[in-house]
């Protein structure tokens, strides 16, 4: 037995190594995420999978939660993947309002420390809505009913430290911090900003081509 060990390391040292330094990566420098649902519509669609910088932020202790050394925070606009407690899965979502904030909401309308939004309808194909939504220099699509519900307004939200207050750019049908409450920061896995593939799972999981490598 003890001379198999060594024989074992021997002719597969290679691809020990090569799995360990894989396994390394994903859990502390990137990772890919598949998206199942339509939350994020439209800027990700069912079936992408997301290329996920997990040094974005932080640099963790692999296979811990115990940040090593902080890079940066999230910034209002970027796009997160975190491990929802609440939730009890990861999720993606929008980031709307930062640490200091006052965000509310009225019929989708985001007014961000006391100053609203501006809004450009792009879209109209049924029932939804495909706007441009814009804040200083970042702006982004999202999706609305035309018919808005109980969840398209909230009233003001002071955003403490340490925590944030994310959407889904699907903004009526999105499981985010207006059921889940705020996403502290250490929940938070990296930010995404390109797919690096994507499989219509309404056409028999068929490749989406033009959405290989896309930005988002």
């Amino acid at each position: 037995m003890s001379s198999k060990i060594p024989d074992f390391w021997k002719n597969n040292r290679y691809l020990i190594l090569f799995i360990s330094l894989m396994v390394l990566f994903r859990t502390s420098i990137a990772d890919w995420n598949t998206v199942p649902t339509g939350s994020m519509k439209p800027t990700i669609l069912e079936g992408d999978r997301l290329w996920v910088n997990k040094i974005a932020y932080d640099l963790k202790l692999p296979f811990t939660g115990i940040t090593l050394k902080n890079f940066a925070s999230p910034e209002r606009g970027d796009i997160i993947i975190f491990e929802s407690e609440k939730a009890g899965k990861r999720l993606v979502k929008r980031v709307m309002g930062l640490p200091g904030d006052t965000v509310s909401m009225n019929n989708n309308i985001i007014s961000l420390n006391g100053k609203t939004l501006e809004y450009k309808i792009l879209s109209q194909r049924a029932s939804t809505l495909i706007a441009e939504e814009r804040h200083k220099n970042i702006n982004y699509h999202i999706q609305l009913n035309q018919f808005s519900n109980n969840n398209s307004s909230f009233y003001n939200v002071k955003i403490p430290d340490n925590y944030y207050l994310v959407l889904g750019d699907n903004r009526d049908n999105s499981a985010d911090s207006r059921y889940i409450g705020l996403i502290p920061r250490s929940e938070i896995i990296g930010r995404t900003q390109h797919v690096v593939m994507s499989l219509n799972y309404e056409n028999y999981y068929l490749p989406r081509p033009n959405r290989f490598f896309h930005r988002l």
